[in-house]
């Protein structure tokens, strides 16, 4: 919906008032760059942003790569399963069901993916996050994940080369989800194998490209990253003003209650998330928790 693709913008505005990026990784290759950041908010999971530039490639050709779920199983090896649950012609939104192989301790991650596209002048921003559905029954394994965000802007930017030309394509990626280990374990284990995950993805793009020059037809799934819905850049500021408009309507009202009328919501919520945390990081013994950290030291060897 709207709320998603204002969150998305404010990302890539760096105006969502979140923490401060701290910068994880530059590394390039001679058809690649990519940097990584990281931040840990107060609540949830650690956040990741990252920016890849592909040397001669399209937002439209990199927009319809990523969209593939038939083709992404031929270059990402930690996909096992992918579907289409219900889509609509219209918008061009799908919920698609994902099942992920963990290359550590872990057993198999099912997700439940929301998905849509706007495009605002040739950029694309791309939302996918894990959404709730009834008609796939939750099962113990694969274990499902319900907290996953994982959106993107695609847009044209110039080549390394500087000539001036917007022939190479850069992803700005946001990610966050709760695999259900302790955080902790999830950074060291994403620090440890970022890089040896990542060189994969720009094989897959130039092996895309070919597949698409030689005239080999569109999947279903990349067909409909061709149906989204077009808005200006006037249309997402207006967005933001109007979240803005609400926001201070929100704080008026706020100060005109009497102190302490929401310290029951707060500390319930405050409880519950306490709770919520606890319970995580109480299913990994000590030994497991060592035994994992040596298992991620050896990644991306």
């Amino acid at each position: 919906m709207d709320d998603d693709l204002q969150h998305l913008w404010r990302l890539v505005e760096v105006k969502d008032g979140g923490p401060a990026w701290i910068q994880m990784m530059d590394r390039s290759t001679s058809t690649m760059r990519y940097k990584a950041w990281r931040r840990d908010p107060e609540t949830g999971p650690p956040q990741y942003r990252s920016s890849t530039i592909f040397e001669d490639a399209t937002p439209e050709m990199i927009r319809d790569f990523f969209w593939d779920d038939e083709f992404r199983k031929k270059w990402d090896d930690m996909l096992i399963h992918a579907s289409t649950i219900e889509e609509c012609p219209t918008t061009g939104s799908m919920m698609v069901k994902w099942v992920r192989k963990f290359p550590f301790f872990c057993s198999d991650r099912e997700y439940i993916i929301g998905r849509r596209i706007w495009e605002s002048g040739r950029w694309y921003y791309c939302v996918t996050k894990g959404v709730p559905c009834s008609s796939v029954p939750r099962q113990n394994k694969p274990r499902r994940v319900d907290l996953y965000y994982s959106s993107w802007c695609i847009r044209a930017v110039e080549s390394k080369r500087g000539d001036g030309q917007l022939t190479a394509c850069e992803v700005l990626l946001f990610h966050h989800e709760d695999m259900g280990i302790p955080w902790e374990i999830a950074k060291l284990g994403v620090r440890q194998g970022m890089w040896g995950a990542v060189k994969k993805i720009d094989p897959g793009v130039r092996a895309y490209q070919k597949e698409r020059a030689m005239g080999s037809p569109l999947s279903h799934c990349a067909s409909m990253a061709h149906i989204n819905t077009k808005v200006s850049a006037g249309y997402l500021r207006s967005l933001e003003s109007m979240n803005n408009q609400i926001s201070e309507m929100e704080n008026g009202n706020a100060s005109d209650k009497q102190p302490g009328r929401n310290i029951p919501r707060l500390v319930i919520i405050g409880g519950a998330v306490a709770l919520a945390c606890t319970l995580d990081r109480g299913l990994v013994t000590k030994a497991l928790i060592f035994g994992v950290a040596r298992r991620f030291a050896k990644i991306g060897k």
